[in-house]
């Protein structure tokens, strides 16, 4: 199942106030050669471009349906490709991602591999989602396990890949950045109840599993909504989103 940038979009107010945070720690010069990956439908590709002025902007995703939205944001220092972070080729003078890496395996190893595509004195400022220990998550998990999901998956889950903001302290250290911030915030966001939960992993945590599961989808979501229900029965829901930010340079 595709990347619905409808529903996706469901929540771009509580969506875009990391990027706002993730913006702010950018070292703002002009003339730089940039790539957003993950760039998504475009219009925060967009914003990024326009506070950086003569700059050239590349914003990469692997979808095809965002990056069909994302066609009217482009313009002269700003396009759009198709293409895979995970294969980056160098070289930048900044590396910006928004909520985009936690889709990739082996954070060690991509971070590092990124962090080698900087030019010297080159930044790196990702923001990516750490919120795989709410309720909403675990019970994703937990049906997941049961059948009949259990078989159509082949026991596959999705477990996420981000490391804690020691760990990323570390290993920028380990490979000689600069002025290394690392660190986590809650993003509170307060949702009518449980069915808007549902709806907002269902544009983001759910897609691996709608991907697999084929006829499967709707008795999965049905067994997740009523377990969603009845550990967030309240009206409104208070969602406390967590995400890690960091910022680094390459040094010159």
């Amino acid at each position: 199942m595709p990347w619905n940038p409808d529903r996706y979009h469901k929540f771009q107010s509580q969506r875009t106030a990391p990027f706002n945070d993730l913006l702010g720690l950018v070292n703002v010069r002009p003339g730089l050669k940039v790539v957003d990956l993950g760039c998504g439908t475009g219009e925060l590709t967009r914003r990024l471009a326009d506070a950086l002025p003569d700059s050239d902007v590349l914003g990469l995703d692997k979808s095809p349906h965002m990056l069909e939205r994302a066609a009217d944001y482009a313009r002269a220092g700003l396009r759009f490709e198709l293409g895979d972070l995970a294969s980056l080729p160098a070289s930048w003078d900044l590396i910006f991602s928004n909520a985009a890496l936690q889709w990739s395996p082996d954070h060690p190893a991509l971070v590092s591999n990124l962090f080698a595509q900087l030019d010297p004195g080159g930044q790196m400022a990702v923001q990516v989602p750490s919120n795989h220990t709410h309720v909403s998550h675990r019970l994703i998990i937990e049906t997941a396990q049961e059948e009949p999901f259990r078989s159509a998956l082949d026991g596959w889950v999705r477990r996420s890949p981000v490391l804690s903001i020691e760990a990323y302290a570390q290993l920028f250290y380990d490979l000689g950045a600069e002025n290394i911030l690392v660190f986590e915030k809650i993003y509170p966001h307060v949702l009518p109840d449980a069915e808007a939960v549902l709806e907002w992993v269902s544009g983001t945590a759910l897609i691996p599993y709608f991907e697999r599961l084929g006829d499967l989808k709707d008795n999965f979501l049905a067994a997740l909504r009523g377990k969603l229900h009845s550990a967030l029965p309240s009206s409104p829901v208070f969602y406390p989103f967590r995400r890690i930010l960091f910022s680094v340079r390459n040094p010159a």
